[in-house]
């Protein structure tokens, strides 16, 4: 090798050894190796650059804004209660979520769908009692599963088509075309979760769910006309047993219906008297069909999927202590709306505009985002904090969002438009729809993730330019015997251990060219290496860091490093076996 091509080896040899052991950000940790081989004079800069422009990198950017519009529309997660059911069986509970988020999964990006569902799966296991450790895993299992169907169901799939794009000698690959391997892994990793998850799937307790929070509001919500819930009932609706959450009564014209059974019809202008902790009631504002059932809420100048909940609570030596609600000129004097009211956990009487405010007294506003701000040391509030919760859904919006995700897939499938156009013009219909702000679309995009992805772009263009990813390809040839299925499996397995270690998009960037070199040099296509690629380094299932969905439902489900080990490495070696055995079929040596 000469001397580019040891510099390169090093650089790369360094950087997988810092994303594996360092507390570095792995965006920052490629960008110094980027950088470090285009002062060497490895790249050029036109050669360090070309991750920045390459058309899967830029699809994914456009695709965190329209998850974006899905998000804040309420579209991911409206009906998920619905699709669990009330079996408490859990193959039956596991299937039932697993077919509809590896679907949703499928065709938008899987991290803002498990943070969709994390919250109601939490919800239902709490309501049917069940260890939510026995869901969480296959959930995240179920979205994986989807971004391996289709191009756009996972970053890693369009990354490495861009690389294919890239190519002159390689064609890009169809919308649906890695469905061939995709369906069967997704179908026999399903399969293999309902069958071992009820010995390999530890029955933990998240660490805080057995806490409550012993602050309680009391808040009316107001069934708004042409509201989904009216006409079913009570337990038809969900919103019996809602943890931390009881319906006090019902305020329907001028009668109360008191202790409110399961099979109580809701009406449209029903007022529900909830009382709660503050994260359940603020949980209600995403039920679709349901408002906070205050005049006041509306009178606001700001659209309500920009405003914020905060909580805040009275200062004794407040002048709103001693008056109602209603007459202290609340929203005028600090641009927010009471929508429920606590007091040492008693449960109030009333609509909140009427409740006498006394020092102690816990509000639940409903704010602009600088509430906080300008507000945090005034002497009117003990305490100011935001609560963390997303924008009010814009329920109103997500027909109009889907509409765009479908029109986005058809045009992308139909060859149409190429996937970058599809995408970038379903974003752009995202914003001109308001489905989602122009500010938070900027926001919803993940740079650390586009900076990892366009800097491996660089550091795997260093190991081709270089003359590296050709001598390692050649001892991994030699290896292998030149045996292509041993060399499939081989190229499969080395990515599938380093996206465990790393991030899986550095992890296909880095391989690539490898794969490249060893597919030439062996006579064989490029094409099959590829989609091996593709599949290991999505099908990342042995430890929470080796996928970003892993790691998110880790705490949620209760979960210790050992439990993905033993849930997870057969899950990867069926996974891959299933791959490795597919792929020569469909698409050849």
């Amino acid at each position: 090798m000469g001397l580019n091509a040891w510099i390169t080896v090093l650089v790369v040899v360094t950087v997988l050894a810092l994303l594996v052991r360092s507390r570095i950000p792995p965006w920052l940790v490629l960008m110094i190796g980027l950088v470090i081989l285009l002062t060497s004079g490895v790249l050029t800069t036109g050669e360090a650059l070309t991750g920045f422009s390459n058309e899967g990198m830029l699809t994914v950017a456009a695709l965190y804004i329209v998850a974006a519009g899905l998000r804040e529309t309420g579209g991911l997660g409206g009906a998920a209660m619905e699709l669990l059911g009330r079996s408490r069986r859990l193959p039956v509970v596991q299937l039932r979520l697993m077919l509809p988020v590896m679907g949703i999964s499928a065709f938008i990006n899987n991290t803002p769908v498990v943070a969709a569902f994390i919250p109601m799966v939490s919800e239902w296991a709490r309501k049917f009692r069940m260890s939510p450790s026995r869901l969480m895993m296959p959930l995240s299992y179920a979205a994986i599963f989807g971004g391996t169907c289709t191009l756009i169901g996972t970053s890693t799939n369009l990354v490495v088509n861009g690389l294919l794009i890239d190519d002159p000698t390689q064609r890009g690959l169809g919308f649906f075309e890695i469905a061939w391997v995709g369906v069967p892994v997704a179908l026999i990793g399903i399969c293999w979760v309902l069958v071992t998850s009820r010995w390999l799937l530890p029955e933990r307790l998240p660490p805080v769910g057995e806490l409550s929070d012993p602050r309680e509001y009391t808040v009316e919500m107001l069934v708004v006309p042409e509201s989904p819930l009216a006409g079913r009932t009570v337990e038809q609706a969900g919103l019996r047993h809602l943890p931390g959450l009881f319906l006090v009564e019902i305020q329907r014209a001028d009668c109360v219906l008191p202790a409110v059974g399961p099979e109580a019809v809701l009406r449209e202008d029903d007022r529900l008297v909830f009382a709660g902790n503050p994260s359940s009631v603020a949980d209600l504002q995403t039920i679709r069909g349901l408002e906070p059932a205050t005049d006041q809420l509306f009178a606001l100048d700001s659209p309500r999927a920009d405003r914020r909940l905060v909580e805040a609570i009275v200062s004794p030596d407040s002048n709103l202590v001693g008056r109602p609600i209603r007459e202290s000129r609340f929203r005028s004097r600090f641009d927010a709306v009471v929508i429920a009211v606590g007091r040492n956990g008693e449960r109030l009487r009333g609509k909140a505009g009427d409740v006498v405010l006394r020092g102690g007294d816990m509000l639940l506003l409903e704010s602009e985002p600088g509430f906080v701000r300008r507000h945090g040391q005034s002497r009117d509030f003990l305490l100011v904090r935001g609560l963390a919760n997303a924008p009010v859904p814009r329920h109103e919006r997500s027909v109009a969002a889907w509409a765009v995700v479908a029109a986005m897939v058809a045009m992308a499938t139909t060859g149409w438009l190429s996937m970058l156009n599809a995408a970038f013009l379903a974003a752009c219909a995202m914003i001109l729809l308001r489905c989602v702000r122009a500010r938070n679309a900027l926001r919803s995009i993940d740079l650390e993730v586009l900076l990892v992805i366009a800097a491996a772009f660089g550091i795997g263009k260093a190991l081709e330019v270089s003359g590296a990813a050709a001598v390692l390809g050649g001892g991994l040839l030699s290896v292998a015997d030149g045996h292509p299925l041993v060399l499939l499996a081989t190229v499969y397995l080395a990515t599938s251990v380093l996206t465990e270690l790393t991030t899986n998009n550095a992890a296909a960037v880095l391989m690539y060219p490898l794969a490249a070199a060893v597919a030439t040099a062996a006579g064989l296509s490029v094409l099959p290496f590829a989609i091996a690629i593709m599949m290991a380094a999505s099908a990342s299932f042995a430890t929470p860091i080796g996928y970003q969905t892993n790691l998110m439902v880790f705490g949620p489900g209760g979960y210790q490093f050992g439990d993905y080990l033993r849930f997870g490495v057969p899950m990867n070696v069926v996974a891959g076996i299933t791959a490795v055995l597919v792929i020569p079929r469909i698409w050849g040596f």
